[in-house]
């Protein structure tokens, strides 16, 4: 079954770009296209697409708020032209299922959909360095960002870019166990956070697969994470 994805961006130009380089995947389906946030919002409850590509700035409603609105119901990867700390932050905190920028390739934008319907959260390189370093407390100029690591998260590769919100993550900010996490848990954490894929856990801890999405669910649940990026933010913040 192909993966269905709608697209949301007041560009018709890159709109179109976008369904080219989907349609061209095998199991891949652009569903439907919008021009503003609105008519995506409205398009997407009564479409139900698997992912949902969003620009952020776009007309009645951007990309941002698009992802706030329905993050927590739908995979929403962002894609834009602006490689600005500020989007990157709020976009993940709002629940986005990956951060493209739009220079990223064709190659990357595909991977971005199955990876968000994987489970996964694939951020473009450019930003890894300044994700992990924010994330770390290196440096007090260090921004927030992402990176590919085997699949998803983590990985190296980066441009260094100015950042005006300062060094580490605000307290008010963290992500912070509701409940405690057991000692499995925390393995895999780590484990999510240094890159490696669900295949990849099950494999260097024997366990099947199953097994490693029922615990992610836990963790999930108990550090209030919307997805494996806060799943690796909470594990590069608190050391576990």
């Amino acid at each position: 079954m192909s993966i269905r994805v709608l697209l949301a961006d007041d560009d018709e130009a890159i709109r179109s770009a976008y369904r080219i380089i989907l349609d061209a995947q095998p199991d891949i389906e652009v569903v439907d296209e919008a021009a503003d946030g609105e008519v995506a919002v409205a398009l997407a409850e009564r479409l139900r697409p698997d992912v949902i590509l969003a620009d952020i700035r776009m007309p009645r409603l951007d990309g941002l708020e698009l992802t706030r609105r329905l993050g927590g119901e739908f995979r929403v990867v962002v894609v834009t032209t602006f490689d600005l700390d500020e989007y990157v932050h709020e976009a993940l905190r709002a629940g986005a299922a990956g951060f493209l920028l739009k220079r990223s390739g064709p190659a990357l934008l595909a991977e971005a959909v199955r990876a968000a319907v994987a489970g996964d959260a694939l951020i473009s390189p450019q930003i890894t360095v300044r994700l992990l370093r924010q994330l770390s407390g290196v440096g007090s100029g260090s921004g927030i960002g992402g990176g590919i690591g085997r699949s998803s998260i983590g990985g190296a590769a980066g441009q260094e870019a100015r950042r005006p919100l300062g060094g580490r993550i605000a307290e008010s900010e963290r992500i912070g166990p509701v409940e405690e996490l057991t000692a499995r848990e925390k393995e895999i954490a780590r484990l999510v956070a240094d890159g490696a894929t669900n295949g990849e856990i099950a494999e260097q801890l024997f366990i099947s697969a199953g097994t490693v999405k029922n615990h992610l669910a836990s963790v999930q649940r108990k550090l209030g994470a919307r997805n494996r990026v806060g799943i690796a933010a909470w594990a590069w913040e608190s050391g576990a």
